[in-house]
């Protein structure tokens, strides 16, 4: 399958000077469409081609992110278009007003180009979509279809969400850019809630700076002023979570941390979680108990309508304590407050590691283990997934994480860390 370039900078660019026409733009992202999508199945339903021409000749040029379509996850409510979850719940329960952040990137010129395919209501249960690279391969979840159209250039920005590891694994198996904010910098209202303490918005490009200008839309008070340090040091998370990895993905971030090292960069081992089998249990539990409050009426209401799987998550969180919610809760901000003073302490800029356990699984029933981005999840950090390389002809990635509110440097840093590691594996 041929798979297109499209980064959105260049695209923005291109449509701003006129160099390549709105119209004829939209002309060759239908072509690719109506060729790509029926063998990766990542939108929910073919782009309305005659709404996206007519929105797009009521926008000025001048717009940060002029023309650009946006691929928006299925969970995420935009204005005219049904949101369905990959659920058998009936579309009207799930309607209501548009996502800030649908609305934010409107304003900036957007056209709200498809529903992308999402597992139910953002948890296991996959949708038909497959990875671009390899159709016998899982394009990683909860966000699939957000990621797979990316890869596959059929839109070069799209809308997803991570409450596990849902942005960043999908990213680095289809190849592209990931980018989880910190949390609550880009607004969670009018997304269908699973987790209020976990919930995120990920935004998925294949490029780093077009993700900068995505980003300066989305997150609040962004500031494009921001000076780095030159070089950052980078912290290598070791111990029992790094030992998860299996070995390709030992192997390909060997490879990456050799270049980066070669590249100049200062690179210091730390031994960051006393426990983490414990932050994995804790995060669970956290999610089950607030995925039962989210969903309460809801499942009352449609429990036939639920999956088995997603339906015993609901009763499990419902024989959760209001205590042990509370103390879960309270762990979580402990395990942040951990991480950073541990930062200010070894003088770790940033933390790299693998974005998931090694390549996409084959087959599409299990969308791949989430445990290399859910602690950064469960910390609330900004974190990335760039493109590193591929084994096999399946691609592999770098995470890189950084404190909390450092979303901005965690971009720029990553202009030049993306060019160092793109082709390692």
């Amino acid at each position: 399958m041929e798979l297109y370039s499209e980064p959105l900078a260049e695209t923005v660019a291109q449509l701003q000077n006129g160099e390549l026409t709105l119209k004829d733009y939209l002309g060759e992202l239908r072509d690719r469409t109506e060729t790509i999508e029926p063998e990766i199945q990542s939108l929910v339903d073919e782009p309305e081609w005659e709404r996206l021409e007519s929105q797009s000749a009521e926008l000025d040029n001048d717009l940060p992110l002029y023309g650009v379509p946006v691929g928006v996850k299925d969970v995420i409510r935009a204005e005219g278009l049904p949101t369905k979850a990959n659920s058998d719940v009936p579309a009207e329960a799930l309607a209501g007003p548009e996502a800030s952040c649908v609305t934010r990137l409107r304003k900036a010129g957007c056209l709200v180009f498809a529903k992308a395919v999402t597992t139910e209501f953002a948890t296991r249960k996959p949708g038909p979509t497959r990875n671009p690279h390899n159709l016998e391969h899982t394009p990683g979840g909860s966000s699939s279809g957000s990621a797979a159209a990316v890869a596959a250039g059929l839109c070069p920005l799209s809308l997803g969400t991570q409450t596990g590891g849902s942005t960043l694994r999908p990213a680095a198996f289809c190849g592209i850019v990931g980018f989880k904010s910190t949390f609550q910098r880009i607004p969670t209202d009018s997304v269908i809630e699973l987790s209020s303490s976990l919930d995120h918005v990920g935004v998925y490009t294949q490029d780093i700076a077009g993700m900068q200008e995505a980003a300066a839309v989305l997150c609040d008070d962004w500031d494009e002023d921001v000076d780095n340090p030159e070089e950052p040091t980078l912290g290598i998370p070791t111990g029992a979570y790094l030992d998860q990895v299996s070995e390709i993905g030992a192997d390909a971030f060997a490879n990456q941390l050799t270049a980066l090292k070669e590249a100049g960069y200062e690179i210091t081992e730390v031994d960051l979680f006393d426990d983490i089998d414990e932050a994995y249990d804790r995060h669970r539990t956290l999610m089950a108990a607030e995925i039962a409050l989210a969903h309460h009426e809801r499942f009352d209401a449609y429990e036939d309508k639920y999956s088995e799987y997603l339906a015993e998550m609901v009763r499990d969180g419902r024989a959760e304590t209001v205590e042990t919610l509370a103390r879960v809760r309270e762990y979580q901000d402990v395990f942040t407050a951990d991480i950073r003073e541990t930062m200010a302490e070894e003088e770790v800029d940033l933390w790299v590691c693998p974005p998931a356990l090694g390549t996409a699984p084959e087959g599409i029933e299990w969308t791949g283990d989430a445990s290399m981005n859910m602690p950064w999840t469960l910390a609330g950090m900004p974190a990335v997934s760039l493109p590193g390389g591929s084994v096999d002809g399946l691609p592999v990635g770098l995470q890189v994480i950084a404190d909390t509110g450092e979303d901005e440097r965690l971009l720029q840093w990553c202009e030049e860390i993306a060019q160092v590691v793109a082709n390692t594996a």
